[in-house]
């Protein structure tokens, strides 16, 4: 019997975790995935919004500012990368700048700090490359970047050394309430709990209307993107937006925290929670509208696309509130954008309504302090050949696009929730994020998880499931094509 089960371990269910771990709850992440970070939270533009594009008033735009708020002081206990880069609103027209105010306006309701806007010489002098058809451009300096793997992943790791307990691979079947609580039946078996947080993304209605007659509906978005090679990293130097409209924020181009640029997204409301292929529309209407704000973007260095889902409520707002026809039942839905800047002040309001439930004690071993992956590149020459003698396996290069060390993947195996497949490595280490998309280094990465998992090469997986990089061998597939005939 669990006190509390979170269902969902993206950035909002990490985050709940972390905070539910302060005190003495027997709590329990249930993901049907084989990793954290695998769902929204792994595809999206990874920018801590400021907060002025949500609507005054609204759960987004007062979560938005309080977990912009905490993002530094996070970054630094949990050790994961961010970066206070500050953002841009383009205007191109005129005729247009009284919707940049209006913007201004609510960035002000909101309690963004700092906003101004910029005219014309302004935002070329800080912007070289903007359009030379820009006319001003609402500047927002407290808006950042960070890596939205790491925080996940970090939150996670914390919450699990601080006693929460992660059951991987594990699909929520079907949700019973009982006289106390309710029962969660999964692919693995059923589990009890008196409280049930529901921070599944796009699946969150589907567990919400399981257990209550008023329903809840959610319209997956998705947005494609297109990622440039490092060498493009420094075309802009701050999150260039257009003027948002209804169907979101618009297509960006922004600097990634590690140094890559990033366009995007697009929004397609969709019926398959599970579609995320990129498409060639997709790329063109990113290449096109992202060229509006941003001149002479070298997408001769595009490396990768990818597409990710963003879970839509009916109401364009969160939904962050105990169930009034299932007592112990707590939505954490409709978590989309400005959701993973939000989600440490997600984490804490959650957590508070658990906390008037359940009235738990503190938890005197609490500890808020997590360290990251060693990073080589941040030492000096000395410190690192010394770290070379200690550990070999930090001289050893595997992903040579990244210059990511046998050592650091390592670490990413062993250390709490540690990496199980291709893309476990490749989120916590960048190993195969480089211009090869891990072309060369693959081979190198599975034979480590190979050793260190104690598993066959026909066993390791991309991204669990079925996503078995290797079949077999060309002996024996020869073999059984012969004996098939």
């Amino acid at each position: 019997m669990y006190d509390v089960i979170i269902i969902g371990a993206g950035v909002s269910g990490a985050a709940t975790a972390r905070e539910l771990s302060r005190y003495k709850v027997k709590a329990c992440v249930i993901e049907k995935e084989e990793d954290v970070c695998c769902g929204t939270s792994k595809a999206n533009s990874a920018i801590v919004h400021a907060g002025y594009d949500a609507a005054e008033g609204s759960l987004m735009a007062k979560l938005n500012v309080r977990g912009n708020q905490m993002m530094e002081q996070l970054s630094k206990d949990l050790d994961f990368p961010f970066k206070k880069n500050g953002s841009l609103v383009v205007c191109l027209h005129e005729e247009d700048m009284p919707n940049l105010q209006a913007l201004y306006d609510r960035g002000v309701a909101n309690g963004v700090k700092e906003l101004r806007i910029l005219n014309r010489e302004e935002l070329k002098e800080m912007e070289p490359n903007i359009s030379d058809q820009a006319y001003a451009a609402l500047y927002a300096p407290t808006a950042g970047i960070v890596c939205p793997f790491e925080l996940n992943i970090a939150m996670a790791e914390n919450a699990y050394n601080n006693g929460v307990e992660f059951k991987f691979d594990t699909e929520v079947k079907n949700i019973r309430k009982q006289e106390k609580g309710f029962v969660v039946e999964t692919s693995k078996g059923d589990f009890e709990t008196g409280c049930i947080v529901n921070a599944a993304g796009v699946y969150a209605d589907v567990f919400h209307n399981m257990v209550s007659e008023k329903k809840l509906h959610i319209t997956p978005r998705k947005g494609e993107y297109i990622l440039l090679d490092k060498s493009a990293g420094t075309h802009v130097n701050h999150t260039i937006f257009a003027l948002p409209n209804k169907n979101g924020k618009g297509v960006l181009v922004t600097q990634t925290v590690h140094g890559n640029l990033l366009i995007g997204p697009t929004a397609t409301d969709l019926e398959d929670r599970e579609e995320t292929a990129t498409t060639s529309e997709g790329m063109e209407e990113v290449s096109a509208k992202s060229r509006k704000t941003v001149k002479d973007i070298p997408l001769r260095k595009v490396i990768t696309s990818f597409a990710g889902l963003r879970a839509i409520e009916d109401g364009m707002d969160f939904v962050i509130k105990e169930v009034e026809d299932a007592p112990g039942f707590i939505d954490c839905a409709g978590i989309a954008s400005p959701g993973l800047t939000s989600s440490p002040a997600i984490g804490c309001m959650v957590a508070d309504i658990v906390k008037e439930k359940l009235h738990p004690e503190v938890n005197p071993d609490f500890d808020p302090v997590r360290k990251g992956i060693l990073d080589p590149s941040e030492l000096s020459l000395e410190e690192r050949n010394e770290l070379i003698k200690r550990s070999p396996e930090y001289g050893n290069i595997i992903c040579r696009c990244e210059m990511i060390s046998e050592g650091e993947i390592l670490d990413a195996i062993r250390r709490p929730l540690g990496a199980k497949s291709l893309d476990g490595v490749k989120r916590r280490t960048r190993a195969g994020m480089g211009r090869c998309q891990s072309g060369f280094c693959s081979p190198r990465t599975m034979e480590i998880l190979s050793r260190e998992l104690g598993i066959s090469m026909e066993e390791i997986t991309k991204t669990g499931g079925a996503s078995r990089l290797i079949e077999g061998t060309n002996k024996k597939i020869a073999e059984e094509g012969e004996n098939h005939e």
